[in-house]
């Protein structure tokens, strides 16, 4: 089988190793379908030198000339959409359809903060001095370590680099291992737009051999992450001791609420999205539904009926609906969930298992309901991070609200209702950083502020113009201007 490679781009240079990392397609992992280069600790430092030296020029570089650049990177992205694409789909597993929305949103990232170049990027204020003209403004911050998931492997690194770079910073990308090729493409998007060396480098490779390297930089100013709760939290506490900025978007424990009255038609198609787009491998998943008793077992019948209509399968099949999780340890995971799950007393109602035959060699899940799920099980806390909902009744609003804040996580959560003062109630009370009203948890446009309270991430928002504040420091300047 043959077995494509791909350089990755560093310090301005497209460059191989001495070794590789192999990455597979989770529809049949019995083979590499690409190879990556593992770089060395040696060149990650020549990394870092060759991002110093780009930001010192990128920094400069008039506003206006670098949103050029994001505009011409965005559009390579657009005319190179369908080889994208199918990248994504091939690292990830997601649906074509799913991995087009990908491409299609990453180019809208690099639009949206290009547009920035116009906006004002400080003010004039008063002083208390006569003859003195103060104003503040913002500037960038430095060099920025982006480390990116497998779930979003194209679209959350445009998320983090269009508005560190449209700031003027530069940017050293560390892709997840499962999914490394997603961000070359942005990558060379950026570079054939003209960005200049050292601006921008990817760095692939084997985590356990560099991260010292890759971490420890006297010359990272911030580190933006997303992924899990437990390598966020360590990387949070490796770089406290340093003036570095820290961005983290984490986990999720996403909850739907359906109150009597609602459309259940809708709700339930609403859940079914939420729920396994992207196999359930999305933060805002939804993952637990809370269903008002009295309308419990119909909503549990229209979620049952669309949820068995569900096709899995390959990503690249049009027909496919759900497509196989990113890795068979992931799969593995997420079934020892499920069987943890059915252990301490849920039920399943749907799934619950791998499907055999033709669909065997990859990762696949069943998409799983789960029923019976109290507060004490573990599948009520813990982030599945796969196509796996549980249901569970409630007694009005007053314990949905209290349901959905039963977590430490605080990222999304939505209410389905006719009732617009319980709509303007669940928006206030709920501890999340995303709230939905008759719409799913997930789906975010570019210029929306995303971000989670608690659990699921830091004070710094991601999206819109709330991102560029993580990306710069303000500086105020007082001229006197009389004798």
């Amino acid at each position: 089988m043959f077995v494509r490679t791909m350089e990755t781009l560093a310090g301005g240079e497209w460059t191989g190793a001495e070794t590789w990392v192999d990455v597979f397609d989770p529809v049949d992992v019995r083979q590499p379908v690409v190879r990556v280069p593992a770089l060395t600790a040696a060149q990650v430092a020549g990394i870092y030198d060759a991002a110093s030296d780009g930001f010192s020029v990128w920094k400069r570089t008039p506003a206006l000339e670098r949103a050029a650049i994001l505009a011409k990177a965005a559009s390579l992205l657009r005319v190179r959409a369908a080889e994208i694409a199918l990248g994504v789909t091939t690292e990830n597993g997601k649906t074509l359809a799913e991995a087009r929305g990908e491409v299609g949103k990453a180019a809208d990232f690099l639009d949206y903060y290009a547009g920035h170049a116009r906006e004002a990027y400080g003010s004039l204020v008063h002083d208390v001095r006569p003859d003195t003209r103060t104003s503040f403004h913002r500037e960038p911050i430095g060099v920025v370590l982006a480390i990116t998931p497998w779930n979003d492997p194209l679209l959350t690194p445009a998320r983090k680099l269009a508005p560190a770079l449209a700031a003027g910073n530069a940017v050293v990308l560390k892709p997840a291992s499962e999914t490394p090729t997603s961000g070359l493409y942005l990558a060379r998007a950026l570079h054939d737009a003209g960005l200049p060396a050292g601006v921008l480098s990817v760095v692939t490779g084997r985590t356990s051999e560099i991260s010292d390297a890759l971490l420890d930089d006297p010359r990272i100013a911030a580190v933006t992450f997303t992924g899990s709760n437990e390598v966020g939290e360590a990387l949070r506490a490796r770089i406290a001791p340093r003036n570095v900025r820290f961005q983290a978007e984490l986990g999720g424990k996403n909850a739907s609420v359906v109150l009597a009255g609602a459309d259940l038609p809708a709700a339930a198609a609403a859940v079914v999205a939420a729920s396994f787009g992207q196999a359930g491998q999305r933060c805002t998943a939804t993952s637990r539904v809370l269903v008002e008793r009295g309308v419990y077992d119909a909503f549990v019948a229209e979620l049952r009926a669309r949820v068995t209509a569900l096709r899995l399968g390959p990503g690249r099949d049009a027909g496919t609906v759900v497509g196989p999780l990113v890795s068979r340890g992931h799969q593995d995971s997420v079934l020892g969930d499920i069987a943890t799950a059915v252990k301490q007393g849920a039920r399943v109602e749907l799934g619950g298992d791998a499907p055999a035959g033709d669909l065997a060699h990859g990762c696949y899940v069943n998409p799983t309901v789960l029923a019976d799920v109290t507060t004490e099980m573990d599948i009520w806390r813990h982030e599945v991070f796969g196509p796996v909902v549980v249901v569970r009744a409630v007694d009005g609003l007053d314990e949905a609200i209290d349901a959905v804040n039963d977590s430490k996580y605080g990222l999304s959560a939505a209410v389905f209702s006719d009732s617009l003062a319980a709509a303007y109630r669940f928006a206030e009370e709920v501890e999340c950083g995303q709230i939905a009203v008759n719409t799913t948890t997930s789906g975010w446009d570019v210029h929306h502020p995303f971000g989670g309270f608690r659990d699921s991430g830091s004070a710094f928002k991601e999206q819109g113009v709330e991102a560029l504040h993580f990306y710069t420091r303000v500086k105020t300047v007082a001229i006197h201007f009389g004798r």
